[in-house]
């Protein structure tokens, strides 16, 4: 018998197989996920549909650009919904970083006017390392309605005519 790993362990094959609770949406050539923690609300991530795949080069060009695709619908839908919800919502910023994760993933950060002065137009980051790790703003129950307004304008996009992309 396979022992499953924790889908922590495996983000991408755990949200092909469906066991990766994070995913809002199957893109083109993405998952959109709500990501592990809060502390900016609305931070998101898209995750390549494609295992082993560790940078946005080991893609071919017709797959990279309908990556990059789907990243701007995340990036989309996120800026809509925060805007929506928080009237001190600024901008986002959006990511594809590669150190720590060896899998192609790209960080959607919603950015507030609520911030502290010395981090606001700083890179996420600098944040302190303890925001990764806080119980308070790690994703639970009580993210609930912002993961269903994602879900929902990231689907209405994923449907929307405006958002298909034909490589």
């Amino acid at each position: 018998m396979t022992e499953l790993r924790d889908w922590r362990q495996e983000r991408i094959q755990s949200a092909i197989d469906g066991r990766n609770p994070t995913v809002l949406a199957e893109l083109s050539a993405a998952y959109a996920v709500i990501g592990d923690v809060q502390f900016l609300p609305g931070y998101a991530l898209a995750l390549t549909k494609t295992p082993g795949v560790d940078r946005l080069s080991d893609l071919p060009r017709a797959e990279r650009l309908r990556y990059l695709a789907d990243v701007d619908l995340l990036a989309d839908a996120v800026e809509t919904v925060c805007r929506r919800l928080d009237p001190a919502f600024r901008r986002l910023n959006v990511e594809i970083l590669g150190n720590t994760d060896a899998f192609l993933h790209c960080h959607i950060w919603p950015r507030y006017e609520w911030e502290s002065p010395d981090i606001v137009g700083r890179p996420v980051w600098l944040y302190d390392a303890s925001n990764w790790r806080d119980p308070a703003t790690a994703l639970g129950p009580a993210h609930d309605e912002l993961r269903a307004a994602l879900a929902a304008e990231v689907v209405s996009r994923r449907d929307s005519v405006e958002f298909r992309f034909n490589v």
